[in-house]
């Protein structure tokens, strides 16, 4: 029997450890969450999630240039449908040189696989076609270029990163729960958005570190709007220009939030451990929304929450989150960034 990952439920204890232990390193987040599912569903998503760490690293590391991302993207989706690896893989990762926290699953891509294929065929397949269909958008966008020109732009790119991550969840939870499965159609409706909430939270987190690395995630209508260049952004004579489009942005991840919450409300409350799986970084990332607002952080580092509030977050979850009308009221709360409340 391997040891049992630090905070996972007892169920759990017969899964292999490396794999909880590349989750946590590679995602913290949603390790927190994925953990504390129920046994059979936490196992699929855990490999599930380390698929697309793979797949997020070809996309985003600044040690490829996006002629070597789109080869190594086109090498790991042909992965996905069978083909096999090569035995130096490692070794090749490793000398990308590489010090983002997802080059970790990249190398270790060839376990990921085998522990992919070791799962129940019937989820095996929903999930090599969500993380093969979201490798492909990655693959389209790499090729269009860093820049977003309306709004509709800025969904489609987050809609192949994240909302199809939506859809993939849901199909997991309704295989792993007769309850759920009942509600399947009313949760693919939300699941989209669920998605493109979180990956919002991702663009407002990331804004400075983004355009660092030569990408604009920012709509060029919204620079527009605001009477603004990307260049000017982060200077000092644009300050309350470009905290125009912070709010913009913290607006728009607000409204994606909204269905994001009906979307865990819509999960039975007999599938607790699945309700709080989903609502953490939900409410995680409107307690960010919350202190993004009007912060200069934002655009000089990184507006994130603290561990306490975290801490906060599960507790009251833990607590109350069988209450649709609670909920309703701590995402209000926190999105507004008044979620200071103890519990």
């Amino acid at each position: 029997m391997t040891e049992r990952p630090a905070g996972s439920a007892p169920d759990q204890a017969d899964y292999p450890s490396d794999t909880w232990d590349l989750l946590a390193e590679t995602s913290r987040t949603f390790y927190l969450s994925i953990c504390k599912l129920p046994a059979d569903v936490g196992r699929v998503l855990c490999v599930a999630y380390l698929l697309l760490r793979v797949s997020d690293f070809f996309e985003d590391s600044a040690a490829l240039e996006a002629t070597e991302k789109l080869r190594w993207l086109e090498r790991w989706y042909h992965a996905l449908d069978g083909e096999p690896l090569s035995t130096d893989w490692s070794a090749q990762i490793g000398a990308i040189g590489a010090t983002e926290v997802d080059v970790a699953a990249a190398q270790r891509a060839p376990m990921i696989l085998a522990e992919f294929e070791a799962l129940p065929e019937e989820i095996r397949e929903s999930v090599r076609r969500h993380v093969r269909d979201s490798t492909a958008g990655m693959i389209r966008w790499i090729k269009r270029g860093p820049y977003v020109v309306t709004e509709h732009d800025l969904d489609d790119y987050m809609h192949e990163v994240a909302g199809r991550v939506g859809y993939l969840s849901t199909e997991v939870f309704a295989w792993g729960s007769p309850a759920i499965a009942r509600r399947k159609r009313e949760l693919m409706s939300l699941a989209r958005d669920a998605g493109l909430a979180l990956q919002t939270v991702n663009v407002l987190r990331g804004i400075r570190k983004d355009y660092q690395r030569g990408w604009v995630y920012i709509p060029t209508t919204y620079f527009q709007q605001a009477e603004l260049n990307p260049h000017q952004m982060f200077e000092p004579a644009y300050h309350q220009r470009a905290l125009q489009i912070v709010n913009v942005l913290a607006n728009k991840a607000e409204r994606h939030l909204h269905s994001a919450i009906e979307y865990a409300q819509t999960i039975p409350r007999s599938e607790q451990r699945v309700r709080r799986a989903c609502l953490w970084p939900f409410l995680f990332a409107a307690a960010t929304v919350g202190i993004s607002r009007n912060n200069p952080e934002v655009l000089f580092g990184e507006a994130k929450i603290s561990r306490a509030q975290i801490r906060r977050i599960v507790r009251a979850t833990t607590l109350f989150g069988w209450s649709n009308k609670f909920i309703s009221w701590y995402f209000s709360r926190l999105v507004l960034g008044n979620g200071t409340m103890s519990f």
